[in-house]
């Protein structure tokens, strides 16, 4: 996981599939990114305010309860304690960074789960830029309440009532203002998607989080790494971050994907959002929509660094059903007192259902968000709300697999 050839791929995956009038864009953002990235005064800057305003480093927790429930040593990333509550906030502190940096003023960034959305309003807020964020129209309804902490931050949030008006859709919008009004507007990706340099500089901010476990998990595991690493994949960032801490070492590199949205799983090539990667498409090459109980991970592609370790074998990616991360998620609050957002649910909904292949060994997952934002749709779920149903795929449900 260095950087990418000289075309900006991984591998067969990546590049740059673009419109003629954003490849000055990629061009200048590549270049920014690069001094940036070799600037010690930056990197001291984007330190500082990773310790001091988002909280970092987040805590490593052994979690023993739930280690005995299911017959192997569970370890928890715990970057659901950061601020705004998720990983997003190391990449959304260095893109704003570089956009100052560049002369933008004025942010637009797209949401699924609106995570992204409030860190990078957040972001936006402490550095007196404008800020839009494209946020799909179920998603909306869905995540009311991160639709509201974006709001009082100060960003507007729009609407995307397009496709599936998903997370595809909100990435669409932010696409087409940001060609749009690119001489003063940066563009906040959340994922290590789209075109390059995206995909490598967003696994570059989050790759705190795999320095940080490595260091940690060598510290508890008296110089030794977990045997299993597993994040949650949709577009893949947080995934990509700890990943980078351990693709050097013996452990194994798990991804979780929804089944409505096992990109990787069909391993079919395909270009959507600039770059080439495993895509959900048909027989004619129309990209199919994802579906998802979490909003972040409902994404029909995934990073291309995420298909190139799986073309390679370096990782492996297993999809999930809703039912198994419902389950997970009531599994780990009242296991552990911890409330998982639904999205790393999901590696620990494919823990579960893997105990027999894992008993005795340890397993690090990284919890790349808080449940907060999920509480009321999985309430609405458990209760039988028929709107909230739709968010389910039913003929997924194989029964509780705890």
């Amino acid at each position: 996981m260095a950087e990418p050839d000289e075309h900006g791929r991984f591998g067969q995956f990546g590049g740059r599939f673009i419109p003629e009038t954003l490849v000055p864009a990629c061009a200048e953002l590549e270049e920014a990114f690069r001094v940036a990235w070799a600037d010690p005064g930056f990197r001291g800057e984007l330190d500082r305010l990773l310790i001091d305003y988002a909280g970092r480093p987040s805590a490593l927790t052994d979690c023993r309860n739930l280690s005995e429930q299911l017959g192997f040593r569970v370890l928890l990333k715990r970057e659901d304690l950061n601020h705004t509550g998720s990983h997003k906030i190391n990449n959304v502190l260095g893109q704003t960074l570089l956009a100052r940096r560049m002369g933008k003023t004025r942010i637009v960034a797209e949401t699924g789960a609106g995570q992204h959305g409030v860190a990078t309003a957040t972001a936006a807020a402490y550095f007196g830029l404008d800020c839009v964020v494209y946020m799909g129209e179920v998603d909306i309804a869905r995540q009311a309440l991160n639709v509201y902490r974006m709001n009082l931050l100060g960003a507007e949030v729009r609407s995307a009532v397009s496709g599936s008006r998903t997370l595809k859709d909100a990435v669409n919008e932010a696409m087409r203002d940001w060609v749009a009004t690119v001489e003063d507007t940066y563009y906040c990706l959340g994922s290590v998607m789209g075109p390059h340099p995206y995909p490598w500089m967003v696994r570059e901010f989050h790759r705190v989080i795999g320095d940080e476990a490595l260091r940690q998990c060598r510290e508890l595991l008296d110089g030794d790494v977990p045997d299993v690493v597993v994040a949650c994949v949709g577009g893949g960032s947080n995934a990509a971050g700890l990943f980078s801490g351990f693709v050097d070492t013996r452990a194994e590199l798990v991804g979780a994907e929804p089944a409505g949205g096992a990109a990787v799983g069909r391993a079919v090539p395909g270009v959507v959002h600039g770059s080439m990667s495993y895509l959900m498409q048909d027989e004619f090459g129309q990209v199919q929509e994802a579906q998802s109980i979490s909003a972040g991970l409902d994404y029909p592609g995934v990073g291309p660094e995420h298909a190139h370790l799986a073309d390679i074998g370096r990782a492996r990616y297993e999809s999930v059903t809703d039912a198994e991360v419902l389950a997970a998620f009531e599994l780990l609050a009242r296991s552990e007192g911890i409330i998982p957002a639904l999205e790393p649910a999901h590696g620990l909904a494919w823990m579960v259902r893997a105990r027999e292949e894992l008993a005795g060994k340890t397993v690090l997952l990284n919890l790349s968000g808080r449940g907060d934002k999920d509480v009321a749709q999985v309430q609405a779920i458990t209760e039988g709300d028929p709107a909230a149903l739709e968010t389910v795929d039913l003929d997924r449900m194989p029964g509780d697999p705890l």
